[in-house]
């Protein structure tokens, strides 16, 4: 089988198991990634997140961020100075009417470092983020620290037609008190249509301090550049 019919297999599974998933138990995101250069050195980060409690059609949040970033090296050690716009939909507790959630918008401003290493067939990516984050009767800052591991599995790198594996780890927390907000936990697998876009699919765990709850991930990676860069 080719890898993207895999892929495309492994996808439908996961609609047939979201099928028969109750909503309190698993919900997904469909996420879009776009990085775009502007030139060697700049580029224009962008990204939606559509949030479910379940499938689809039962809003959890809604997430719009962009940002301008800068390499300090070739392609890599990007500094990026960002915005967020979230708008979260949250049923009370002891009810599951969508009539009775409660609609709350977030403005965020963000300052993040990432850079990329590859040993062999690993390629790992750090981001460290800071958050100061507008809520609709607070505020409150946050730091995020992101690892990430990409690993080909019918190629030696990360190339046009790659299927890999992908795992990561993201660990919030906050600048008062209760400083620990919560763990992301991924796993999946991806495919790499070309050089400018790839697709991957996988199972998130969130733990918060109180609770926890399984995301799977449907995602989509752009990163075709300004008219002038290709």
């Amino acid at each position: 089988m080719r890898p993207i019919k895999k892929l495309l297999f492994a996808i439908t599974l996961f609609i047939s198991s979201f099928c028969y998933a109750q909503k309190s138990d698993i919900g997904n995101w469909f996420i879009y990634f776009g990085n775009q250069a502007i030139n060697k050195k700049w580029n224009w980060w962008n990204e939606v997140q559509y949030r479910n409690y379940n499938f689809i059609g039962d809003l959890q949040q809604l997430l719009i961020r962009t940002g301008i970033g800068y390499n300090l090296t070739e392609n890599n050690n990007n500094v990026l100075l960002g915005y967020a716009f979230i708008n979260s939909q949250q049923y009370p507790p002891n009810s599951e009417n969508k009539e009775d959630k409660k609609s709350s918008n977030e403005n965020r401003l963000y300052q993040q470092f990432t850079t990329r290493q590859n040993f062999n067939r690993v390629f790992i990516q750090h981001r460290y983020r800071i958050e100061e984050r507008f809520l609709t009767s607070d505020f409150k800052m946050r730091f995020r620290y992101f690892l990430s591991f990409n690993v080909p599995i019918n190629m030696n790198t990360m190339s046009k037609t790659a299927l890999y594996a992908s795992a990561y780890n993201e660990i919030f927390l906050n600048a008062q008190s209760p400083v620990f907000d919560r763990d992301r936990l991924y796993a999946g697998i991806g495919y790499v249509i070309s050089s400018k876009f790839k697709v991957e699919i996988g199972f998130m765990t969130q733990i918060q301090e109180t609770t926890s709850r399984g995301q799977f991930q449907i995602m989509l990676f752009n990163n075709i550049p300004f008219k002038g860069n290709r």
